[in-house]
């Protein structure tokens, strides 16, 4: 292994100064810039704007003056936290926890605005105005319209057997992608109308051993905000872009010395940001000192994300 490039990194990819000094949980880039947040079971702030953690509470950071405060409470862990406002209203804020509640916040009040009860833990959540997609534990899945934000439009079960591990919204809005701990994402739809066209797909598996398979957890799947295609990233250590609607791979990377835990796409697309760290899949006696959190930035090319001529 080369002591100057640990994770074999891609040499176009560029490493993150001053990374958390423990896993990173997750990675968002801001909508209107290039401004990169992580958070972390390191408990620092780092450079994110609203945060949610183990101790109940959801906290916003004023990059302006430094200060923070907190904007939300629960009874539980804060596992979700996203702003889910229509352009040009007020700032509304969604947290999903481990207390089985959904909570929504106009940041001007100290009590939320709308409250509903979950079947159980919230796992994941993502949302593209008016899409509000909540996966919670025991494979339930919440569809919410936010034109009606407190009743779910639609509550089902995963199309996927075991435990959700990520959920992200389609960029026109019809639907979402769900990963599992199995090594499968599934593609749903909403509209009854084209139900049928839902689908799921393995993934992040090892074959090479006749008869014999090796299955890696989903952590994260991310949609490209142009051309809607979509990265998978997994503890087997790699990333790869898919195009639903083709049903094909457009690019599987290489694989990587370390789990990738989250990964994002930049507001314009050009930026693809992951995390690699340990991914607490051993307990606490697999987190050594070998083990290297970090950050990396890589330089999206179209032909790596663009839909195929078919």
């Amino acid at each position: 292994m080369n002591a100057n490039n640990p994770y074999k990194q891609p040499t176009s990819n560029v490493e993150i100064n001053q990374p958390p000094s423990d896993s990173v949980s997750e990675l968002a880039f801001s909508s209107k810039a290039n401004y990169l947040a992580a958070s972390s079971w390191d408990n620092e702030d780092g450079g994110k704007v609203v945060s949610g953690g183990a101790d109940k509470a959801g906290r916003m950071i004023d990059l302006a003056t430094g200060q923070t405060s907190q904007i939300a409470q629960h009874d539980g862990p804060i596992r979700c936290i996203k702003f889910v406002e229509a352009e040009n209203s007020s700032p509304i804020l969604a947290t999903a926890g481990w207390d089985k509640m959904l909570k929504y916040w106009d940041l001007r009040q100290q009590a939320p605005i709308g409250t509903v009860t979950l079947p159980e833990r919230a796992y994941a959540m993502d949302c593209i105005n008016p899409l509000l997609v909540v996966a919670t534990a025991e494979r339930k899945v919440l569809v919410f319209d936010m034109a009606n934000p407190t009743t779910p439009f639609e509550t089902t079960e995963s199309p996927l057997k075991w435990q959700t591990r990520t959920v992200s919204c389609f960029t026109k809005k019809d639907g979402y992608a769900i990963g599992s701990i199995e090594g499968r994402v599934g593609l749903q739809y909403i509209d009854p109308k084209v139900k049928d066209k839902s689908f799921s797909f393995k993934c992040h598996r090892d074959t090479s051993t006749p008869l014999r398979s090796t299955v890696y957890a989903v952590n994260s799947i991310a949609h490209h905000p142009v051309y809607g295609t979509f990265a998978t990233s997994s503890n087997d250590g790699s990333f790869i872009f898919w195009d639903k609607d083709a049903k094909q791979k457009l690019k599987a990377h290489d694989k990587l010395d370390g789990p990738v835990i989250t990964a994002t796409f930049s507001g314009d697309g050009k930026l693809f940001a992951y995390a690699i760290g340990y991914d607490w899949s051993q307990g606490y006696t697999g987190n050594t000192s070998a083990v290297k959190n970090t950050i990396m930035l890589h330089a999206v090319a179209d032909d790596e994300v663009k839909p195929k001529a078919r």
